[in-house]
Order: C-alpha cells, then sequence, then structure tokens
C-alpha cells in the first residue's frame, strides 16, 4: 500500500471527498451542475444524520429522510438559512433558483423544485470549492431548524 494520501489527486484546497477534482473552478460551473452533486452531498448529509439516531428500521429512515430531502423540505429549509446566507452565497442561490433544469417536478409545484434546486446549488458549490465547514455548519443549522419547527 502507499504511503501517499487518499486524495493526493485532489486540488489542493478542494472540497473532494475523493481524488477527481471538478473541472472547473465551482464559481464557472453552471448552477445545474453544482446542484447535481449538491443533491448528492445533501443526501449523504441526511443519512448520516439519521443514522446518528437510535432507531434505524429502514422505513422509519426513509420516512424521516423524506421529510428532509424532499422538494418541499429544501424549499423550506433554503427560507429558514436564508437569513444567515453571506452575500455571496445568497448569489449562488439566486443564480440556481433562475436555472432552467429541463425536468418538470413530480411532487412540488414549480416554486418549490426552484427553490430546492437553489439549495442543492448552493451545498454543490460549497463542497466543490472546499468551504466545508461552512457547509457543514449550514446543514446542521438547518436540519435543527426543520426538527424543531416539527416539534412546534
Amino acid at each position: 500500500m502507499s504511503d501517499k494520501p487518499l486524495n493526493s489527486g485532489a486540488v489542493e484546497g478542494a472540497g473532494n471527498w475523493f481524488p477527481y477534482p471538478a473541472s472547473k473552478p465551482a464559481r464557472l460551473m453552471p448552477p445545474i451542475a453544482l446542484a447535481y452533486i449538491g443533491d448528492a452531498v445533501y443526501e449523504v448529509a441526511v443519512r448520516q444524520y439519521l443514522l446518528a439516531h437510535p432507531n434505524l428500521r429502514p422505513n422509519h429512515l426513509h420516512r424521516r429522510a423524506t421529510k428532509l430531502v424532499s422538494a418541499k423540505a429544501q424549499c423550506r429549509m433554503l427560507g429558514l438559512l436564508e437569513t444567515v446566507l453571506t452575500d455571496e452565497e445568497r448569489d449562488i442561490v439566486r443564480q440556481g433558483r433562475n436555472a432552467k433544469s429541463g425536468s418538470l417536478p413530480k411532487n412540488a409545484d414549480v416554486l418549490e423544485y426552484r427553490h430546492a434546486t437553489a439549495l442543492e446549488g448552493l451545498i454543490g458549490y460549497l463542497y466543490c470549492d472546499g468551504h466545508l465547514d461552512r457547509l457543514t455548519e449550514l446543514i446542521t443549522y438547518g436540519i435543527a431548524q426543520m426538527e424543531n419547527t416539527e416539534k412546534s
């Protein structure tokens, strides 16, 4: 086995979990491409959050995950995060919200779907640009806010 770190092929400072750096800086990537990776990163974050709880039955995990990853939930989360976003993050959100995805939402209206895409785009941007601490901060805060509003 080699002594080289596993991510030695990644660009220094890039937020990659694996040694596959993006083909261009995050700021130059299309919002839909950022949403593509952001969707996956957010899904992993939610699944890891759910595994931190005692009830690990598959049906329970699926129901809880749906309450956090659906377009309706992501739209709601973006609304809860808006007051803590930086100007740069708001700009990324605006670009994601205005992006044309080419697909129609299945279980949400168009506005919810666009806001969900905007949240995924922000997550993708933070991930690809290497802002993992900020990414973690926003997702942790957002999930906590979602859980608190659900209990109220």
